[in-house]
């Protein structure tokens, strides 16, 4: 009889060499086929995420130039430049006389253009109020100074009435002579009507309120500034020019002070020849 330590060890030699056997059967495993999920994925292998795929690439291979977006942008702001240059000249515009009056307008003011001018509101020496349509049908010779100009204002103002004998003796043109004071709160009716009649009585001066005065200096670009004050008294700086308007109320020339009164008649008369040619074609 076997004892047990000899069953063991037989038992333990048996199992040994059933280990060192070749299995006698072994799973067989098969290649993994392709398979395409038709659900979606991250990592774009499925064909509905091509066309996706390949419109991003196409964008981000051929971006847009920067000009795309500059050439609009720039339109823009041009458009907005010009509409606004367009109404700031047609609100500065003179408007055209209705009624009765329009008879002694030419013709060729029967539309209106941007120009140097404005409407305004001011008082002649007699405490008339005079506005711009007075100043219609007739040409004008403007000028704006001040009574106290201890220089320059007295010449250019006695050029003007020189400007006017000439005109009507030699050409046989008459033209409205117009001084407005840029200086209202020393300039009164009274005082400019004193001083122009040392000159000429013909030439109309005309005064305001500072705010009415500041602005038709405005409307004409006309520079003035008070300097040298000592109290109440003051000098005013200012630009010395000479504006003739045509009967439509358009500046045709502008006259510094370096014209003398023949050079300045005849280059008036120059204008008034040519305007009356062109409208009478």
């Amino acid at each position: 009889m076997l004892t047990p330590r000899v069953l063991k060890l037989s038992l333990l030699r048996r199992l040994r060499s059933a280990a060192e056997l070749p299995p006698l059967w072994r799973p067989r495993v098969f290649p993994m086929r392709n398979h395409h999920s038709r659900g979606y994925s991250n990592g774009g292998s499925s064909k509905y995420d091509r066309p996706m795929i390949q419109f991003s690439e196409k964008n981000e291979s051929n971006p847009q130039p920067l000009i795309y977006y500059i050439a609009p942008s720039a339109l823009l702001v041009f458009a907005g430049l010009a509409a606004f240059v367009h109404y700031n000249d047609e609100r500065r515009a003179v408007p055209l006389a209705k009624g009765a009056g329009q008879t002694s307008v030419p013709k060729r003011c029967t539309t209106n253009r941007p120009a140097i001018g404005g409407p305004f509101k001011l008082y002649d020496t007699e405490n008339n109020v005079v506005t711009e349509s007075k100043l219609r049908g007739n040409w004008t010779l403007m000028y704006f100074g001040y009574t106290s100009c201890p220089d320059v204002g007295p010449d250019e103002v006695q050029k003007m009435a020189d400007v006017i004998k000439l005109l009507e003796l030699k050409y046989d043109i008459k033209i409205a002579p117009l001084f407005i004071t840029i200086d209202p709160q020393r300039d009164s009716p009274a005082q400019l009507k004193a001083y122009l009649s040392e000159f000429d009585p013909r030439i109309v001066g005309l005064t305001g309120s500072i705010s009415a005065v500041r602005q038709i200096a405005q409307e004409y670009r006309v520079f003035f500034k008070r300097v040298e004050e000592v109290g109440q008294d003051y000098l005013v700086e200012s630009s010395h020019n000479m504006y003739l308007l045509d009967p439509c109320l358009d500046t045709v020339r502008c006259f510094g002070a370096e014209y003398e009164a023949s050079d300045l008649a005849e280059a008036i008369t120059t204008e008034i020849q040519k305007a009356s040619a062109s409208s009478t074609n």
